[in-house]
């Protein structure tokens, strides 16, 4: 990994970074990750500035290796987390659901480096534009928010990597160091990883939802909510409400209604398995343990080593 761009790009051993989940990734599993030679990722979207605070003090003080948070853009208290940001000398910002104009400039005036999340090739080169150190290509296998496009990472990573001269980081599908080889065959540098990494020792998930994914098989999960936020979610009782409204033609207005608040913190953080989202990826149905982060690293780039090492055979 020596001439990997992302690896030089943020200073690891390895080009796997945890996805800045909203109620997994918090300072346990940033600093877990990052010790284990990837890049562990803060997610700040289910935080208030003051939590979102207090999880990079203590990711400061249980690594010494770099690591990084995800920004939602569309955080009604954005700015508060960006003073934070630059306050505590955070080296690399992961943004997302947002143009990434708007703050990029702010965040490299303060030697920050910076990643936008996208879904679309249209995206990718927009990001590039506004002077992102690299992108993260998402798939549609990938749980919580992503595209209404549809595009599978296998289609979306070859376009962006070969039209774009900054890095590209694949997310969407992958768990896996098959998966991450696979993502490299298609030009990608370097892998976010959401689903595997929520479904691990030091993930702050509840239990219940940890252990109910880990028995969610293929086909269990579905993107729907597309025309209000598309997000991928297990087939529960809450989605079994959103489906039938959905199939009778239900308003925005109804749909909103229906999802109410808190929504995503119920079936996660709180482990309602019934009337709470249930998000998580297509991969969860190869998921069957929960390890700790540091093992999910280890197997990741042992099993890259060894299929590389087998295909060079072949």
């Amino acid at each position: 990994m020596e001439n990997n761009r992302i690896c030089q790009l943020f200073d690891i051993q390895y080009p796997i970074i945890s996805g800045g989940m909203v109620w997994c990734s918090g300072w346990k599993l940033a600093s877990t990750v990052s010790n284990a030679g990837g890049l562990g990722l803060i997610g700040a979207g289910s935080m208030h500035p003051e939590t979102f605070l207090e999880h990079v003090q203590k990711c400061k003080q249980a690594t010494d290796k770099p690591y990084g948070v995800n920004i939602p853009l569309f955080y009604p208290e954005v700015d508060r987390l960006m003073e934070i940001i630059v306050d505590e000398k955070v080296p690399i910002v992961f943004t997302s659901a947002g143009s990434p104009k708007k703050y990029t400039g702010f965040l490299k005036s303060h030697g920050i480096k910076v990643v936008q999340v996208i879904s679309s090739l249209k995206f990718a080169l927009k990001s590039q534009d506004a002077g992102v150190d690299a992108v993260v290509a998402e798939g549609f296998e990938a749980g919580g928010h992503n595209g209404k496009e549809e595009t599978t990472t296998m289609c979306l990573i070859p376009p962006i990597a070969e039209q774009l001269e900054i890095p590209v980081i694949a997310a969407g599908g992958i768990g896996t160091g098959k998966g991450m080889l696979a993502a490299f065959a298609l030009g990608a540098e370097g892998v976010q990883v959401g689903s595997r990494f929520a479904i691990t020792k030091e993930s702050s998930a509840h239990e219940n939802f940890k252990n109910k994914v880990v028995e969610v098989g293929e086909g269990e999960t579905i993107l729907t909510l597309k025309d209000l936020t598309a997000v991928r979610l297990v087939k529960n009782e809450f989605y079994q409400r959103v489906a039938e409204a959905e199939a009778r033609g239900a308003s925005k207005d109804e749909l909103a209604e229906i999802l109410g608040k808190r929504r995503s913190k119920r079936g996660i953080f709180e482990g309602d398995l019934a009337e709470g989202e249930i998000e998580i990826g297509q991969i969860s149905s190869q998921i069957n343990d929960v390890p700790s982060a540091a093992e999910v690293v280890e197997e990741m780039m042992k099993e890259f080593e060894q299929q590389k090492a087998v295909i060079a055979g072949l």
